[in-house]
């Protein structure tokens, strides 16, 4: 290989652990004088713990494999956590139904934490007589000789070997203690092994996720399906059992929780959390990981402690970073569960940078598509103004000058319905250039009702979880004076809330249509219904709107199922675009 071949370094490390576990594994066989039949087990255990690749599999064998070597009726491994108890116990020779009337899993006090406090190997002939053990839980199997050792990796305490009961003798001898300290140094550099190939999987993993996510943002994917398959492979790559997902309301201080998976999911879906206040707060103005080991009972939830009810450990990262902040997902586990480790909150944090960065990349590219457009629309709308309009209102003025020299009632009838048309004709032109063009010269223009809409119904996408229908029929930019239409984008933006609250709908189609004398606003999804007695505030702030603009409110039934709700108002007459300049 290469002098630069990354492999040449991997390959010289192995050699290198290798060479070292030959030398270790000598100088223990060296020290025990032990039997050839002994040698011959231990190699056999020594190539045992070393085949497994999954760390679990690897802790399990390794515990089997001790008590053979050593000949012991019950073994354990216990791995010692970052607050120096046992994270993890493996036991061997006590089944589950001995386990289960024993009760919890021990935590290191007593006898076992005297290996935590002590790492050096402890032979026992009676485990009651040492001072620092407790005795056994009820309906614990009875257990006298004693011995453990230390496991350690990379010169740290992983864990601790504890075999207890030596058939065939009263306690464990000096041999044991030998053949197990040799078997402890093979388990060391095994369940490193382990370590290093499940980081390598881990990052495999989390490497595919972004790619994954980076591909469907830049593929026009919508913005719902997006978040959902964040939560989704973050979620699966940490074994999460709730995953969520909160973003900032506009204006409101608050953060909606707007997708949430797992157990007690509709618990939190679509509920509201103050911004900078509670765990999810916080997190969202935080940089980097926010860990907790018991979200119900962490000092930032004691305002909801309804709402993490259940759950113990839990991560939450900020979806980008500074300004571009653009939510937080949230991941829990049940409590009583493994707390989460720097080897995942890590590439998590990671992750959802990379998330963040992509919506960013995709956004821009969008805004540059989107300019093209309106740049392509503003030019088509000055061509219709330009030519279009002025040949049609030259035309028109032909034809009001020859009115004068027909006598004939029906071809004077026929002229004035023409010069009608050419009217009509030029307030749809009108109609259609105000729709097109976005911006005038001299600067920025503010959206009109057409644009405005559009932004409303596509607002709750990411809650809903799919996008509304949505149709509009009439000169809505033309007819609709500026009061009208802020009155029906607050009942527009109403009612798509309520349907993202209440309804748990598959469906919801927007209609707008306006004439020239009523405006009609119909919302429809085919959701759960209103229920019968049931009372929304917001539904007085609707037909509020609907009196002080002269209009109605009509909520109904759909003929399949869910709610339809009808907004009436009168468009005032005479709006200056209606008539063509003469």
């Amino acid at each position: 290989m290469s002098e630069g071949d990354p492999g040449a370094d991997s390959s010289t490390h192995a050699e290198s652990r290798t060479h070292e576990l030959l030398s270790r594994l000598q100088a223990r066989l060296d020290a025990a004088r032990v039997s050839q039949d002994q040698i011959h087990s231990l190699l056999e255990a020594v190539l045992s713990v070393g085949r497994e690749l999954e760390l679990s599999q690897v802790l399990h064998r390794i515990v089997q494999e001790a008590t053979v070597l050593v000949d012991a009726e019950y073994g354990a491994l216990g791995v010692v956590g970052e607050d120096h108890r046992l994270s993890e116990f493996i036991p061997v020779g006590v089944d589950d139904e001995q386990w289960a009337a024993i009760g919890a899993l021990p935590v290191g006090h007593g006898l076992l934490g005297e290996l935590i406090r002590h790492p050096e190997p402890l032979r026992l002939a009676e485990l009651a007589e040492h001072p620092s053990s407790y005795g056994l839980p009820p309906h614990h199997p009875q257990m006298h000789s004693f011995l453990g050792v230390p496991i350690r990796v990379r010169g740290q305490v992983f864990g601790n070997l504890y075999l207890t009961q030596k058939r065939g003798a009263r306690e464990f001898d000096a041999e044991d203690e030998s053949l197990l300290l040799t078997l402890a140094v093979a388990a060391g550099i095994a369940i490193e092994n382990s370590r290093l190939y499940e980081e390598s999987c881990r990052r495999e993993r989390w490497l595919a996720a972004g790619s994954e996510v980076t591909n469907s943002l830049l593929s026009d994917c919508p913005r719902a399906e997006v978040m959902a398959l964040i939560l989704r492979r973050a979620r699966a790559n940490v074994s999460a059992d709730l995953g969520l997902i909160a973003i900032p309301v506009e204006g409101a201080g608050k953060l909606r929780i707007a997708l949430a998976t797992g157990a007690e999911a509709e618990r939190h879906h679509g509920s509201f959390v103050p911004m900078g206040a509670g765990y999810l707060g916080t997190s969202f103005t935080r940089a980097g990981a926010s860990e907790t080991t018991d979200i119900e009972n962490d000092p930032r939830s004691r305002d909801e402690v309804a709402r993490w009810a259940g759950f113990g450990p839990a991560v939450a990262v900020a979806i980008g970073s500074g300004a571009a902040v653009r939510g937080v997902l949230l991941l829990a586990r049940k409590k009583g569960s493994t707390p989460f480790s720097v080897e995942e909150s890590e590439p998590l944090t990671a992750f959802a940078r990379q998330a963040s960065l992509a919506m960013e990349l995709a956004e821009r590219r969008k805004n540059a598509e989107q300019t093209a457009v309106l740049e392509d629309r503003d030019r088509i709308a000055r061509d219709l103004h330009d030519l279009a309009i002025q040949r049609l209102f030259a035309t028109g003025m032909t034809l009001q000058g020859a009115q004068r020299f027909v006598t004939h009632p029906q071809a004077e009838q026929r002229l004035r319905r023409a010069v009608d048309d050419l009217d009509t004709t030029i307030k749809i032109i009108r109609s259609t250039i105000f729709g097109l063009r976005t911006h005038e010269t001299g600067g920025a223009a503010p959206p009109g009702l057409r644009s405005r809409i559009a932004q409303a119904v596509e607002a709750p996408t990411v809650s809903l979880g799919f996008a509304p229908g949505l149709r509009i029929e009439g000169l809505v930019e033309t007819r609709v004076p500026a009061p009208l239409a802020d009155h029906v984008v607050a009942v527009l933006v109403e009612a798509l809330s309520n349907a993202a609250r209440y309804a748990r709908a598959g469906s919801i189609d927007v209609d707008l249509s306006v004439t020239s004398e009523r405006l009609t606003l119909t919302v429809t999804d085919d959701g759960v219904g209103i229920p019968v007695g049931a009372v929304f505030s917001g539904l007085d702030n609707l037909r509020e709107r609907a009196r002080a603009a002269g209009g109605g409110l009509d909520i109904g039934a759909p003929d399949g199922g869910g709610t339809r709700l009808t907004w009436t108002a009168p468009v005032a007459p005479g709006s200056a675009h209606d008539r063509p300049d003469r």
